[in-house]
This record gives structure tokens, sequence and C-alpha cells, in this order.
């Protein structure tokens, strides 16, 4: 049985790995400090032979007993509530974490996958974004803190993959949704959602002009599942390139909940992007991947999913 480390288990994305590789076979080390994930996206696994949970920071030193195929590494802090809020661990899980697992995989001979990001472009000058285009980021704005710590890991990445031969793999995450997310993780989908449901008026910050493209989060991770298994070791965008601005998304929430909520408008927060768009034109040649689900399906399943949580008081 092939052996997994997926760091940042307990959270949105690393849950929902968990449970892909849990059900293809591989015996699953889930490790989290849970600074943002929850226990309970993975408690249903916990009765499995094939899972095991780690409480544990990966920016500290990473022993996992026995071989290791894989790592996948999903830590840190992903909306900008939480690394507004956490600064230094969002730097130090991306430089001191990410070392710290080439470091492992390196010991161990396992496969690398790291969860980059779309905000590796910054508030982009190219639109849409693809692979080639270096970005524009600013080093210290509120907004540095994620944005440079994911440019580094994959710089970190690379090096280790010319320096030492690791076996790496990069995918770059666009906005991702569904079940797991958390309500008050402050990101648009989950804001305009929990709002609405609350009968409170929408935020939109800005105009509502900047545009995102959401990918629902069971094509992201057939994405990821098929890049790590992919002979390609440069970064690869995985989203869905449906773009919309927020304004319009504010607005198809609305209807889908059949809420009163108004819309009200604050201030663009610094350096906020203004586009957000793949080109996943690499995803669709190397890894035959394109999203599937159309995004008012996936809205309705995460709506299900919110609607329970704020039903049980969470």
């Amino acid at each position: 049985m092939k052996r997994v480390l997926i760091t940042g288990g307990a959270g949105f994305l690393g849950s929902h790995l968990c449970d892909r590789f849990v059900n293809e076979g591989y015996h699953v080390i889930a490790m989290d400090n849970l600074i943002t994930g929850h226990i309970e996206n993975i408690e249903h696994l916990f009765k499995l032979p094939n899972f095991e949970f780690h409480h544990h920071d990966v920016s500290k030193f990473v022993h996992v007993a026995g071989n290791l195929d894989y790592i996948l590494h999903f830590a840190s802090p992903a909306s900008p509530i939480d690394y507004l809020k956490m600064p230094i661990q969002t730097l130090k899980v991306g430089s001191l974490g990410t070392h710290n697992l080439c470091g492992l995989a390196k010991e161990k001979r396992a496969r690398m996958l790291i969860a980059s990001t779309s905000e590796v472009y910054g508030d982009p000058l190219v639109h849409p974004q693809n692979e080639e285009y270096w970005g524009n980021v600013n080093p210290i704005g509120p907004r540095g803190v994620y944005d440079e710590a994911k440019r580094f890991q994959e710089a970190i990445t690379m090096a280790y993959h010319n320096f030492h031969g690791l076996e790496t793999r990069i995918v770059r995450i666009f906005n991702t949704y569904g079940p797991r997310m958390r309500l008050d993780d402050g990101r648009a989908l989950p804001a305009f959602m929990s709002q609405a449901l609350r009968g409170e008026d929408i935020t939109v910050f800005g105009d509502g002009s900047q545009t995102r493209s959401f990918c629902y989060v069971g094509d992201l991770v057939e994405g990821i599942y098929r890049l790590l298994l992919s002979d390609y070791h440069m970064p690869v965008n995985i989203g869905n390139p449906n773009e919309i601005s927020l304004k319009d998304f504010a607005e198809e929430i609305q209807r889908l909940i059949g809420s009163d909520s108004k819309i009200v408008y604050m201030p663009l927060p610094q350096d906020d992007p203004k586009q957000r768009q793949p080109d996943i034109t690499k995803a669709k040649t190397i890894l035959g991947w394109e999203p599937k689900v159309e995004r008012a399906e996936g809205l309705k399943i995460t709506l299900d999913y919110f609607k329970e949580k704020i039903l049980k008081g969470h």
C-alpha cells in the first residue's frame, strides 16, 4: 500500500484530498496544527485502518516513521482574513515548512507536490493568467505575506528539484469552493452565502467589477491527483476559466437563495486583484483535465452544506 503525507489535512482542500487518497487505496497520513483546519473535516476517516492523523506544525522539524511515496504540502492559512491575522505563521509555513518537507521528501525519496496559488500572479497585468507570467506582486503590502510565501515555496521546491533531483510538482490553485469551507473565512463565496442566509447585507468590496473564476472542489482534487501522477514538474494552473464579476456573483447568490438582502459596497482592500482567470491550456494538454461541474450545480451543493452549518449554530 502506497503511503502519502498530506499537510493541512484537516483544512478545506486537504480534507477532500484525504478522502480521495483513502478511496484510491493509499495509506494516508494527515498532518495539521489546526490553526485554520478542523478535526470534524476528517473525523469520518479516523475509524479506517489506512488513515492516521498527526497534530503537528510543519514549520517545526517533521518526522514520519516508515516509507513515504508522496507528500502533498497544503498547510497554510489561505484566506485574507486568516493570513492578515497570522502573517508570521503564513510566511513560516511557506518557507520553513516547505524546507522541512522538501528535506523529508529527499530523505524518503518521495515525490512532493506543493499547493501554490493564483496569488503568485498578484494583481495581474496579463489576462487570462498563464504559467509563464511572472506576476505583479507588492512584497511589502498586506497581501505580500501570502503571495511571497507561495512564491518562495515555488522557488525552494524548484531548487530542490534542480539541485537534489527531487521529484516535484507545483499546482497553482485558483478560487475553489465547496463543502467544508468555513463560513467565517472571509472569501467572497462563504461571505455572500452566509450573509444572504442570515438576512444580512451582502458586502461587496470596491465597485464589484473585479472578477473571479470559481472551481468546484471535486474538479480541483481531480486535477491535483492527475498532476501528482504525471511526469510534469513545472507549475500548472488548476481552476475554472468561467469568469464572473463579484457584483454579478453576489446577485447570483441572491437569486439562488431567494434572499431579500441588499448588496452594499465597501472600499476595496489594498492590492486586491482586479481580474482572476486561469489559462488552463497546460492542464488540458498535459493532464487531459478540465472542470466538469457547472457553477450552478456546485453552488447548490455548497449552499446545502452552509444551510446545515448555520442550523447547527456554526
